[in-house]
């Protein structure tokens, strides 16, 4: 298989989705802006699992794997972890630059270069345009939030490999709208569990279209345009099925169904005021999670996973281990900006301290030996995937997931206007 060639993107805005039902049948999490196959088979690589428990073991070869494939024309296909650049001390830096967070003690994480300033302030410019004046997605008194939330500076350090902003611009519409559904629907500001059902289903259309009669189709394409989140993912979606295949929009459209089955489960939760054991709570941050951002990782690089390499049970597994960690990443910074909120907000310290009587302080700290334990486990399957499966877009997809781990650490890490860490240390 050649290298995968970054495809172009059309300048234009796609058409109106509400316009017309054609035009949506082509075809985001819990952080929120408030302050080598056979078809139809398992790859054809025999023992995957007992090869991952050997690369589990300290070896050269993880990081072998991890680096990619060598040689002439490989070096946009290595896989993982970049090399770190250095953390420059805070004396080092002149006096105007700001030392922005610090990572939570003992967190396993990979420092990143920051993201290219030129993009971060295009994309930036370019959301905040979209998000106020072409889908009106929240109300004027959020503009602030949304600033803080620096979502410019997220997905640049989440896609680095992105051929252009317009690629960037794929991935930043869709987590503005996830976020914006999010806020609107579940959390404080106008969200509630008391019949979220019915409202996340009828935002679901605007990705995975109704398909009815002619005299009720103008009654959905109007719905589509009746609230932020509606709009948001209505027109997100459209600029998304644009760039991306068949395969690659009904993949999305797949995991955002988890996401919202997460949200409800939550929510049941919530109105019987029910704290979940601890697996039941990782269960279901399995599906309310950061899922649906890496696996469009190739979408924004320009290229395509084939959908039977990408639905491998080894590459779901490794999907999941790299959502769950990152939604993890998630619970452990925002944890006292939601101790700070009304009501009880679960995350996976509350839990663990909860049902396993503990303090505070040492349900904190497990929950980072959670996060490191599902960040080993990605790393490992991910090395023995690479191993097994030298496809080069399995390779590059890999190495983007990887990425997107990185770089959403990075902006939780950086992003000192929303998130602080508890005094446990």
């Amino acid at each position: 298989m050649s290298d995968p060639v970054p495809s172009p993107l059309p300048s234009s805005p796609p058409p109106s989705p509400a316009a017309s039902s054609a035009v949506l049948g082509v075809d985001t999490h819990a952080v929120g802006f408030v302050p080598g196959s056979r078809p139809g088979g398992d790859l054809a690589v025999p023992h995957l699992r007992e090869k991952a428990a050997e690369v589990r073991q300290p070896s050269p070869d993880l990081e072998r794997i991890l680096g990619g494939p060598t040689g002439l024309g490989t070096a946009s296909l290595r896989l993982g972890r970049r090399a770190e650049p250095p953390v420059p001390s805070e004396s080092a830096l002149p006096p105007e630059t700001p030392v922005e967070g610090t990572p939570v003690p003992g967190l396993y994480h990979h420092p990143v270069a920051p993201p290219d300033p030129a993009r971060v302030a295009e994309v930036s410019q370019r959301i905040k345009s979209w998000a106020v004046d072409e889908v009106q997605a929240f109300p004027p008194e959020w503009d602030d939030q949304f600033d803080g939330f620096s979502v410019g500076r997220y997905m640049v350090a989440c896609h680095p490999d992105a051929p252009t902003v317009d690629h960037l611009m794929i991935a930043t519409r869709l987590m503005v709208a996830e976020n914006v559904l999010d806020d609107c629907y579940c959390e404080d500001h106008g969200g509630s569990p008391i019949g979220l059902g019915s409202r996340l289903l009828l935002a679901h259309t605007a990705l995975d279209p109704l398909h009815t009669t002619k005299e009720y189709e103008p009654h959905w394409a109007e719905s589509l345009q009746s609230d932020g989140p509606r709009r948001a993912y209505s027109s997100a979606m459209s600029y998304f099925s644009q760039q991306a295949s068949a395969s690659q929009s009904d993949r999305y459209r797949h995991d955002m169904a988890r996401l919202h089955l997460g949200y409800l489960a939550e929510a049941a939760w919530a109105e019987t005021d029910y704290v979940p054991e601890v697996w039941e709570y990782l269960a279901m941050r399995q599906f309310n999670n950061f899922r649906p951002c890496p696996t469009i990782t190739d979408t924004v690089g320009g290229y395509e996973v084939p959908a039977d390499l990408h639905a491998q049970p080894a590459m779901q597994r490794v999907i999941a281990l790299a959502g769950n960690a990152t939604t993890l990443v998630n619970d452990l910074y925002s944890y006292t900006k939601e101790l700070n909120s009304p009501g009880r907000h679960l995350n996976l310290p509350v839990v663990i301290a909860e049902r396993e009587g503990v303090s505070d302080r040492d349900a904190y700290l497990k929950a980072v030996e959670v996060h490191n334990d599902l960040m080993h486990d990605f790393e490992t399957e991910a090395a023995a995937l690479a191993a097994a499966c030298p496809v080069p877009a399995v390779q590059r997809f890999l190495r983007g997931v990887a990425m997107w781990v990185d770089g959403n650490h990075y902006w939780h890490r950086t992003n000192t206007y929303r998130y602080s860490l508890p005094d446990f240390w």
